[in-house]
């Protein structure tokens, strides 16, 4: 089956909005969590262990939707 550039586009577009959607849901589960503010921690903070947990989810939170799509 092909597929036009439009249709490419959405499923794109699609794919992007559901894996920013995960993402903050994520970051919302991971913050209930973690004692303490998450966000707090490293913006104000500068916790870098906190930081690094951040990254590793968003990481692994990328690599399911790319397998997802894929």
């Amino acid at each position: 089956m092909e597929y036009t550039l439009m249709q490419n586009v959405t499923s794109a577009a699609l794919f992007a909005g559901l894996g920013v959607v995960l993402f903050v849901i994520a970051f919302i589960i991971l913050d209930l969590l973690t004692p303490g503010k998450l966000w707090h921690e490293i913006s104000e903070k500068k916790n870098t262990a906190a930081a690094i947990l951040m990254g590793s989810a968003a990481l692994a939170l990328g690599i399911i939707v790319a397998a997802a799509i894929h």
